[in-house]
């Protein structure tokens, strides 16, 4: 990887109250906590890739560009939002969301290739994300800050599809890597994004006292669903159809496009 961007590179000075989204804010914040946590998750893949040095070195690599997203788009929020508190907030989420893999040791997809598949749809998921929001945000600081972590998520995918090639396990089916895509596709609806979005967006001294609604939370981070276009769903639909080994132009990724475009048309003209 070539020498990463700081935080000194964002123009901070460029920042425009006036061009804040703040269902978008809303978002940025959890978006922040799930950024900032990536160090659990290096450490569950040290586990996971345990005596692969030169491997577990690029993860932590990651990690450290992960944690460095967070902190970026966590001082955002706080220039918009001076009351939000990055380092409390990330530190409750991290006491309340701590699934059992991570200390287990155990890959949780059943081997390296499948853990590696679940990550390349996790890095797609974010890359879109982030393209969608740069291409959307108006405020010009988020959309400096959105145009740098889209690209390292790009990165970051390509960081992962590499590392499932170079594995010396036995390939998987394709009914498989199909299977373990769309399981991690479906936890989008757990506890990571709704528990981040509660975390982010309830004051430091109430959360544990305010009930967390994690449909409701799932709901609300949803709002800027608006900000995709089709072409940023065409574009994951590649990434996710060559993680699984399928033609990146052929019937999955038409498909999945397809799907994913539909669902986001009908919850954009639901919250309408």
């Amino acid at each position: 990887m070539s020498e990463h961007w700081t935080l000194d590179d964002i123009p901070w000075e460029r920042f425009d109250r006036s061009k804040v989204d703040p269902e978008l804010l809303k978002a940025v914040k959890a978006a922040s906590l799930v950024e900032g946590n990536a160090a659990e998750y290096v450490g569950y893949l040290r586990r996971v890739f345990e005596g692969d040095a030169k491997t577990i070195a690029l993860f932590e690599r990651w990690g450290d560009e992960e944690v460095q997203h967070g902190k970026a788009l966590g001082r955002w929020a706080q220039l918009v939002d001076p009351s939000f508190d990055f380092d409390a907030a990330l530190t409750a989420f991290k006491q309340g969301y701590h699934p059992e893999h991570f200390d287990t040791g155990v890959a949780r997809r059943g081997s390296r290739r499948g853990e590696m598949i679940s990550r390349c749809v996790v890095e797609t998921g974010t890359s879109s994300y982030y393209s969608a929001m740069k291409d959307s945000a108006q405020e010009p600081v988020l959309k400096e800050i959105a145009t740098h972590i889209a690209a390292d998520e790009y990165q970051h995918y390509r960081l992962f599809y590499e590392t499932l090639q170079r594995q010396a396990e036995a390939p998987l089916p394709l009914w498989k890597r199909i299977y373990v895509a769309l399981g991690r596709a479906s936890e989008a609806e757990d506890d990571e994004l709704g528990y981040a979005f509660y975390c982010g967006n309830t004051p430091p001294g109430e959360i544990g006292k305010t009930p967390y609604d994690r449909k409701a939370a799932i709901r609300d981070y949803r709002r800027p669903i608006a900000m995709y276009r089709k072409h940023h769903v065409k574009k994951a639909a590649q990434m996710i159809a060559l993680a699984v080994g399928t033609d990146p132009k052929g019937w999955f990724a038409r498909f999945a496009s397809w799907l994913v475009w539909s669902y986001m048309s009908r919850q954009t003209r639901s919250a309408a």
